[in-house]
């Protein structure tokens, strides 16, 4: 049996009704936003532009983790990657887009990327908890203290170093050791138990505070994007997890490849099978005013 075709004007209207209607707005996002908004880490192409010497060893994309390489090429690799992905001061459309259409709402931003976009488009840094870390951080790889410390200058002195010609980072002086212990540093992001948590937390807190005190009848929208099954724990759960506890809710998952609802959300969740962009570019088009859908 063929199921019926997706109308993403249909949608759109839903969504600007939903809205309209909620009290509070929660923004979860995972990589398939970055990605609609270019910087999509299987790009092969970018892969081969940015790392012409990896990609001639064989290796095609940024997913790299688990990847034996030797510190002077995989510290090459993360100064190229985080200063093309995290150090540009210039905001990135698509997230402005998506800034404009929470307009003055009550919300808050929960995402496992680390990429820094949301905060560099508009969405105030306060209300943004990153669980899975930060490119802008670096960490003992021990670790010897929760302490973290500000990559921007570590990644300025590898690039300083770096050769494009073999991928490497040329000066051993360059590579980065613990500030502490003079120990392994490594990014701080959460690849394995070693990672540091503690710049997360008091946003964690923070958003806690925010669910924890809101009325039980709030009409809390949550709005998903890009959120897949890599680590569906850190965001695709927690969204359905707080649908459930709020009766008032809702929940719209915007999801090229992985849009499917919990069939107990019913007419409360609504599975949007595109990306970011087409979302955005439907429901920035001429419509007429919604109906109010009720709670």
């Amino acid at each position: 049996m063929n199921r019926p075709a997706f109308d993403l004007s249909a949608a759109a209207g839903t969504i600007r009704a939903w809205l309209t209607e909620a009290d509070r707005v929660l923004v979860t996002a995972g990589a398939g936003l970055s990605a609609a908004a270019g910087y999509d880490y299987g790009d092969e192409d970018r892969f081969r532009e940015l790392f012409p010497a990896l990609h001639r060893a064989g290796l095609r994309s940024r997913y790299m983790v688990g990847v034996p390489l030797p510190p002077a090429l995989l510290w090459g690799y993360w100064a190229v990657h985080i200063d093309d992905i995290r150090f540009s001061d210039a905001p990135n459309p698509l997230y402005r887009r998506l800034r404009a259409l929470v307009g003055d709402k009550d919300h808050w931003v929960m995402t496992s990327n680390v990429d820094g976009l949301f905060a560099r488009s508009g969405f105030a840094p306060d209300r943004i908890f990153t669980p899975q870390g930060d490119y802008g951080r670096y960490q003992c790889a021990t670790p010897c203290t929760p302490t973290t410390w500000d990559s921007r200058p570590l990644v300025a002195r590898l690039l300083a170093a770096y050769d494009p010609a073999t991928g490497a980072v040329t000066d051993p002086d360059a590579l980065p050791r613990c500030p502490n212990c003079g120990g392994e540093a490594e990014i701080n992001v959460r690849t394995g138990p070693g990672f540091v948590d503690t710049p997360y937390l008091p946003a964690a807190r923070r958003l806690q505070d925010w669910l924890g005190t809101a009325p039980a009848d709030t009409r809390l929208l949550v709005l998903e994007f890009g959120a897949g099954f890599s680590t569906p724990g850190v965001i695709r759960w927690p969204g359905e997890h707080l649908t459930r506890r709020f009766p008032r809710a809702r929940l719209v998952r915007v999801n090229p490849t992985h849009p499917g609802t919990p069939a107990e959300l019913a007419d409360r969740a609504l599975p949007v099978p595109v990306d970011a962009h087409r979302l955005l570019d439907a429901l920035a088009a001429p419509h007429p005013a919604p109906n109010p859908t009720p709670f």
